[in-house]
């Protein structure tokens, strides 16, 4: 049964990956959306495709539990949104991503980071939107001041987040193509 993505949008559930009840199948979910939300379709073997995901999935899901956030539709994963409130700049577990030396000057005010994807069958009815709502939420509480992300200069997420309240940051040049640094402060 395929649900219709506005109706599956308010049903979903968000909570954090700790607080999830136990779902079958879930790793397998996960790395479904994952994969195919990325923008990087082939890889040249096991091995990279394997470090590929845990550059920018594995290590928010063994270090960042409390801010790792899942939506769920019944027993489907809708969506989820892996985050951080180290600043990446300044926390060496991400020194392998060379662009936050260059965002140093910005990520002492917009610390938090995430990475942030729903299944296809999901997208366009509110649950990205839920998931930044709840992190941002958690992390006023904390007392964090700042959200940032990054993504393609050229993305087609870019109204996405506009839309969720980040604002462009900085261009950072890149090969093949620049990316964007997009923030949203938290009041």
């Amino acid at each position: 049964m395929t649900e219709d993505p506005i109706d599956s949008g308010g049903k979903a559930t968000i909570v954090r990956l700790a607080e999830m009840p136990p779902m079958r199948y879930f790793a397998r979910q996960l790395d479904e959306i994952f994969f195919t939300s990325s923008a990087t379709k082939s890889f040249a073997g096991e091995e990279e495709r394997s470090a590929f995901r845990e550059r920018w999935l594995g290590r928010y899901l063994e270090d960042d539990p409390d801010w790792f956030y899942v939506a769920l539709v019944g027993d489907r994963l809708a969506g989820y949104l892996a985050g951080s409130i180290d600043d990446p700049a300044r926390t060496a577990r991400f020194s392998d991503i060379g662009y936050f030396e260059e965002l140093a000057g910005w990520t002492g005010q917009y610390p938090a980071h995430l990475h942030i994807n729903v299944g296809a069958a999901f997208r366009g009815g509110g649950v990205g939107s839920r998931l930044i709502d709840r992190f941002a939420s958690d992390l006023r509480i904390a007392g964090v001041e700042g959200v940032h992300l990054v993504t393609g200069r050229h993305s087609r997420n870019i109204p996405f987040y506009l839309r969720n309240g980040f604002t462009p940051l900085k261009v950072i040049k890149g090969d093949p193509s620049d990316s964007i640094m997009l923030g949203r402060l938290l009041d």
